[in-house]
């Protein structure tokens, strides 16, 4: 199986058996042994506690001190619906700069496919230029 589809069946199942009904989001996140990390976003009483879907699965490659080379995050809003794939935010685009441009970045597309962008590619005017450093 290749990278897309392992991180792809990672985070889908993960999102079948934790949300088995209604919306559910789920990632899945490669680091550089090639294990697969994944998580869910925390339930909150306040939403403005809330932590975005990827963010787990960061902290835990950051607990083991591995790089991450692949990121990938899913949705979905009815029992119904397709699996959607979705782009980082901001702020996780901001995260997964701690591990440098070559982080491989899952997009959301017209297809619904998986495909990655490079990091570097998602933020070509990244402010770390300002201090001579390129990501």
């Amino acid at each position: 199986m290749n990278i897309k589809s392992e991180l792809y069946e990672a985070a889908t199942s993960l999102l079948a058996k934790r949300y088995p009904s209604g919306w559910g989001g789920a990632a899945a996140v490669r680091i550089v042994s090639g294990e697969i990390l994944t998580s869910v976003a925390p339930d909150t009483k306040n939403n403005a506690l809330s932590l975005c879907i990827e963010v787990g699965a960061y902290l835990e490659a950051h607990k083991l001190n591995k790089g991450v080379t692949h990121s990938l995050c899913v949705v979905r809003n009815t029992n119904n619906s397709p699996y959607t794939i979705l782009t980082p935010c901001g702020i996780c685009l901001e995260r997964l700069a701690h591990w440098g441009g070559d982080v491989n970045v899952a997009i959301t597309n017209d297809l619904n496919e998986v495909a990655f962008r490079k990091l570097r590619d998602m933020l070509p005017n990244h402010w770390s230029k300002a201090y001579g450093e390129t990501l």
